[in-house]
């Protein structure tokens, strides 16, 4: 038997496995099994001969390309296909109906809510157990930050996100507006919707291209805003309402909103490439 020959039968052993990662994150049979090939892919051009922990490669492999799929099925605005519907597979129709059981369809509509990040990290640690410090290379996050994405994801599993996803349409408005009321220079729009004692603070990045360090008070944020935000665009930042500015088709600072009895309480501005890497980012139409 060549070598060949043994990562084919290592990879067949671990296939159901992977099948069942990617199926949890995509949500689809043949998008699952699209994920696994391209893993089988990547193994055949590495050879294996680097890999120690095959069956922790493959997972990793196959979690990066869902995350991908994921992200690119974003940016494109689709709706997921979804559990339930006919569609192509390598896999039998028995197989997609175990997972479908085994998953839950409740489950995988509201998997479907979460940002790719929050799927990733939530599938694989509290489906497969997967520690943080295994997770947090797969989603370009650190340790702490793969736990939070995990835990906010399984608030909203557990339907703790009921009444915020209301919140988050109002939110997502507020920041349509602001938006709206910084370019025309409506001032006193601006200070309806900051609350008195609003915080706003800037990265090193942000403040080396012109922002301010730090501001108190719906005056002075109002005021630094006013007349501005022409290139701003309405966004979810890891689930959360934001606004984005894009220079030349690069995506050149984040502003994150915090909220507080309906207003909007704290402003950071984010610049520094690192941190703009590790986003995932949902543009939102105006």
């Amino acid at each position: 038997m060549t070598e060949t020959d043994i990562f084919a039968e290592r990879f067949e052993a671990a296939r159901p496995r992977l099948r069942a990662v990617a199926y949890r994150m995509l949500g689809s049979g043949a998008e699952a099994d699209d994920a696994v090939q391209e893993a089988w892919l990547r193994l055949s051009r590495t050879g294996g001969d680097s890999v120690d922990n095959l069956p922790a490669w493959l997972t990793t492999v196959v979690s990066r390309v869902c995350l991908d799929m994921l992200r690119a099925r974003r940016s494109r605005r689709e709706e997921p296909i979804g559990p339930g519907v006919p569609e192509p597979s390598t896999g039998s129709a028995e197989d997609d109906a175990l997972l479908a059981d085994s998953v839950g369809m409740a489950l995988l509509i509201v998997l479907d809510k979460l940002t790719p990040a929050e799927r990733v990290a939530f599938v694989l640690h509290d489906m497969f157990d997967l520690p943080f410090d295994a997770i947090a290379p797969i989603v370009n996050r650190s340790p702490e930050a793969a736990r939070q994405l995990a835990s906010r994801a399984r608030r909203r599993v557990q339907g703790a996100s009921d009444v915020d996803a209301a919140d988050l349409d109002r939110q997502n408005e507020m920041v349509n507006a602001f938006i709206a009321a910084s370019r025309d220079g409506n001032f006193e729009a601006l200070l309806t919707m900051l609350d008195p004692d609003v915080v706003m603070r800037a990265d090193d990045a942000a403040f080396a291209i012109g922002g301010v360090r730090e501001l108190h008070g719906a005056n002075a944020v109002a005021t630094t805003f006013n007349g501005r935000a022409r290139a701003a665009r309405p966004a979810l930042v890891d689930g959360h309402p934001a606004f984005v500015v894009f220079l030349q088709g690069y995506l050149r600072i984040v502003v994150m909103l915090s909220f507080n009895a309906g207003r909007i309480a704290g402003i950071d501005a984010i610049a520094d490439r690192a941190r703009l890497g590790n986003f995932d980012i949902e543009l939102l139409d105006e």
